[in-house]
């Protein structure tokens, strides 16, 4: 089953010629009714609004008006009715994806830019990704592709699909012409879908990638990235060792990143006390031709699975947490405000 994005106007975007990215317009200019603004106070404490001809953000040190935001230019500083100020800011991709509604755990900023890189989403390319959830890693593709690419989204659940339906077309001010999503499971539903080799890239966010080996390398062209987003180190062994024993890739590669701030402050420059850890490993591969026998590593140590390993792939086995239907039901309300205030 496909679902399709139906075109919408934007009330947000002005007049552009057709050679306008989808969603630059909504990027520049002043600040205009129905689109988000980030407000950082004095302190650094950062509120995201949405500018309403008439409205009010409110605090329990005064309130400011929308009105004073409305037509400003990006990067203004604004006072509310108790002489506080604030920096007005559009948000950027990593602040959208951190604040936006949510029914599955996001792919962090981190990761996805590592997928974007790593992989090498180039202008133009033919992608599949499967596991959408909220549709925070679709964006960083569909930005990676363009107008000109191909970005063919499967998830099972339709109120994920909502959610990342509603969060997409939120960023970009309406539908991308580059974005399909279909409902259904990947494996069984993108050999359908796609030709035989057509596929530049394969992108995999789900619990159990190596069940779609088979799928993958029908799909994926030769010298094609198949990238894999799994959480545990558990997961990362049997896709990696699955992968050797198929024989139709390249040696696999993993890793994971680490992101850690720093405090700077005059004299006082140090590293922040937090820091984002460990989100998920990232695992590489790519598409050897037809007919190519890939080269055998030297001294790698055999892995054998149990009968019980193999049957202990459960979301809550490798620390997922439940998502209520009714959790996901307000997501997806959420998610299609964002757009309708939008549109």
């Amino acid at each position: 089953m496909t679902e399709s994005s139906t075109p919408a106007s934007s009330a947000l975007a002005p007049e552009t010629t057709g050679a306008e990215p989808t969603g630059a317009a909504i990027r520049r200019g002043p600040f205009r009714v129905g689109e988000r603004v980030q407000l950082t106070d004095e302190r650094g404490r950062m509120n995201t609004i949405t500018l309403e001809a008439g409205g009010a953000f409110h605090t329990h040190k005064g309130f400011l008006n929308h009105d004073a935001v409305i037509g400003l230019p990006d990067g203004s500083v604004v006072t509310n009715t108790a002489g506080h100020q604030y920096q007005a800011l559009r948000p950027l991709l990593s602040d959208f994806v951190l604040s936006m509604p949510r029914g599955a755990a996001v792919v962090y900023p981190k990761d996805a830019g590592q997928i974007v890189t790593m992989a090498d989403i180039f202008p133009g390319a033919r992608v599949v990704e499967a596991g959408v959830g909220s549709g925070a890693l679709s964006i960083s593709l569909l930005r990676g592709v363009g107008d000109g690419g191909y970005l063919h989204s499967f998830e099972r659940r339709k109120e994920f699909a909502d959610i990342a339906r509603g969060n997409v077309e939120t960023i970009f001010g309406g539908p991308h012409p580059a974005w399909r999503i279909s409902l259904g499971d990947f494996q069984e539903e993108v050999v359908k879908a796609e030709e035989p080799g057509s596929v530049d890239r394969v992108v995999l966010d789900m619990l159990a990638p190596w069940e779609c080996l088979d799928a993958v390398a029908t799909v994926l062209a030769p010298g094609g990235v198949w990238i894999n987003y799994v959480a545990t180190a558990t997961q990362l062994s049997r896709t990696a060792e699955a992968i050797r024993a198929d024989g139709r890739f390249t040696e696999p590669d993993a890793w994971e990143s680490m992101v850690r701030g720093w405090h700077l402050e005059g004299l006082a420059v140090r590293p922040e006390h937090r820091m984002v850890g460990h989100t998920g490993f990232l695992l590489v591969t790519r598409r050897l031709a037809e007919g190519v026998a890939p080269l055998i590593r030297k001294k790698r140590a055999k892995t054998e699975f149990s009968e019980e390993d193999l049957n202990a792939w459960t979301p809550e086995s490798v620390g997922e947490r439940p998502v209520s239907d009714r959790k996901l039901r307000r997501a997806a309300r959420d998610a299609r405000a964002g757009r309708q205030d939008e549109a």
